[in-house]
């Protein structure tokens, strides 16, 4: 079995059913827009993040 398949399966067990139930959800969202091939147009949070970061910073004087 895939590592990622084995972390994903242990941690479900572990996390609290509501967290679990939540990232079964969104998993599921991800492989529903990936058998779409749409995955390239969503940006990840890292990225949304960034940009938040840059408009927050003060301007330069």
């Amino acid at each position: 079995m895939d590592a990622l398949v084995e972390k994903l399966d242990t941690k479900l067990r572990e996390w609290e059913p509501n967290t679990a139930a939540k990232v079964r959800k969104q998993v599921s969202e991800i492989i529903d827009l990936a058998d779409q091939d749409i995955l390239d147009i969503m940006q990840s949070r890292s990225v949304e993040q960034e940009i938040l970061n840059l408009i927050d910073e003060p301007l330069p004087r």
